[in-house]
């Protein structure tokens, strides 16, 4: 049995990747007057805020200095910050309220493995900060997913191996990342995601036992 669950925030337990992509796409109009394709929103999605602002800047083949970097950087995350105003348990994903009961039911402890800087701010309003032990800082950590780190993080401020985890996520570097970790990946999401041990094509499909049984065959 495994004895801790790590998981990603946007798309996961929210969804709240389309405030973060709202926001990139009018920063973008702003200051560079052009408008980003929808497509490029899975090449941003899990990753860090300075990540996805490098990912943008090198679709649109645009260098800016380091100063305006961190400027636009600021800047985008006021304007998802504000976006967050909305942000009510009504906007959790179906599926992930039972399944962290379920979770809870097990003693299995739960932690955030989120790239995102807004992980406290976000699971309280969502009211879900007390049934997490643990909130990895991505600050903290050397390299954004998809390595390992936020995860290995994660296990560590629950005191456990990751290989006595779950990691869920929605991101194709976020699998990846739990892959490298050695813990356990459950995905949400489409056939891109098939490197996952175990994927639901949404969060009311996560089922407790049918993942026990994933991360007992996982260790053989």
């Amino acid at each position: 049995m495994f004895k801790g669950a790590l998981f990603d925030l946007d798309g996961v337990i929210a969804d709240t990747a389309i405030f973060h992509f709202a926001a990139w796409k009018n920063l973008v109009k702003k200051h560079f007057n052009t408008e980003l394709p929808d497509e490029l929103e899975e090449k941003t999605k899990g990753v860090s805020r300075e990540d996805s602002l490098t990912i943008i800047l090198n679709y649109l083949n645009i260098q800016v200095s380091e100063e305006v970097f961190k400027s636009l950087a600021a800047e985008k995350n006021e304007a998802y910050v504000e976006a967050l105003d909305v942000l009510n348990p009504n906007y959790i994903l179906p599926g992930i309220t039972s399944f962290i009961s379920d979770l809870k039911s097990n003693h299995v402890k739960i932690a955030l493995a989120s790239a995102s800087k807004n992980g406290p701010l976000i699971l309280k309003k969502l009211g879900l900060a007390d049934s997490f032990e643990a909130i990895a800082d991505p600050a903290k950590v050397a390299a954004g997913k998809p390595a390992p780190d936020i995860f290995l993080a994660a296990a560590k401020a629950l005191n456990l191996d990751p290989k006595d985890c779950i990691g869920v996520e929605d991101a194709v570097a976020g699998v990846s990342a739990i892959n490298a970790s050695g813990a356990t990946s459950i995905a949400i999401g489409g056939s891109e995601l098939s490197h996952a041990t175990k994927r639901y094509n949404s969060t009311s499909e996560l089922d407790f036992k049918e993942i026990v049984e994933a991360w007992k065959k996982n260790q053989q």
